[in-house]
């Protein structure tokens, strides 16, 4: 699933080519996505105000509302020639006279939606968490939130109504670079060793958004191009093998449904 980092660099890739241009024309050939796609008619003829990221939705603002993009589980947005042969998984185009942004959705988890409120107040949004590189998470924010709980840190993380987008490859590595253990009870862990974590995840975000990403099956760039930061990955999908600090095998199990990798030795 394309992850905070994949979603920066598309919006960062695609706001040059649509910001401040005029809609000439909308193509819905899927209305049938993770929700129905709503009628756009009343896109034609406005222009592209803002472009910006909430959690891992895209946010395309115009005078009257906001679009708002999902990618889902395999979805990714390309600009391309607006007379580009659309392919089979290619189920929505936003089109700006010799160009388009185009939706590319195989597994049709993605969403295209509409709102005429302020996006913050859309029922998808209104519940979530801070941005990780954002102000509002520090330190002291997450010990508060660590302290009302008794999960393993490794979820607190993941939790979207605590922060958003520091998904399963995300927080593992940034997990890693802390020394904390993923199994580890939040409410545990001291204030001066959550705060090393909120710097960390700060770092590898950054990081990644810097490289482009991480590419994992089938993400792939605004430009088709994959993103790097794959190849910086230090435990995430690398059971059995050695740490890269210590040369400990690395472990992998079970938290919340998803596969947790760490170094037994090097984070406690």
């Amino acid at each position: 699933m394309p992850e905070l980092p994949e979603v920066e660099t598309t919006r960062r890739g695609i706001e040059p080519h649509i910001l401040g241009k005029a809609v000439s024309g909308v193509v819905v050939r899927q209305p049938k996505l993770r929700w129905p796609v709503p009628p756009l008619h009343h896109l034609n003829g406005q222009r592209v105000r803002m472009l910006e990221r909430r959690a891992k939705y895209l946010l395309i603002g115009f005078k009257h509302g906001t679009l708002i993009l999902h990618l889902g589980m395999s979805g990714s947005l390309r600009v391309l020639p607006g007379d580009t042969p659309a392919g089979k998984h290619d189920h929505f185009d936003l089109q700006f006279g010799r160009q388009c942004l185009r939706l590319h959705d195989p597994r049709r988890f993605g969403a295209v939606l509409w709102t005429n409120r302020p996006p913050g107040e859309h029922e998808l949004i209104t519940h979530l968490g801070p941005e990780p590189l954002s102000d509002a998470f520090d330190p002291d924010y997450l010990y508060q939130q660590a302290q009302r709980r008794k999960v393993p840190i490794k979820q607190l993380v993941m939790d979207g109504k605590v922060v958003v987008g520091v998904g399963n490859i995300y927080a593992t590595e940034s997990l890693f670079l802390a020394g904390i253990n993923p199994v580890r009870a939040c409410n545990r862990i001291s204030r001066k060793r959550i705060g090393n974590l909120v710097g960390c995840i700060r770092q590898v975000l950054a990081r990644a958004i810097e490289q482009g990403g991480t590419t994992l099956r089938d993400f792939q760039r605004e430009d088709g191009r994959p993103g790097y930061f794959q190849q910086e990955l230090r435990v995430y999908g690398r059971e059995g093998e050695t740490c890269p600090v210590c040369g400990t095998a690395i472990r992998a199990r079970q938290i919340g449904q998803r596969t947790s990798a760490w170094c037994p030795h090097c984070q406690h």
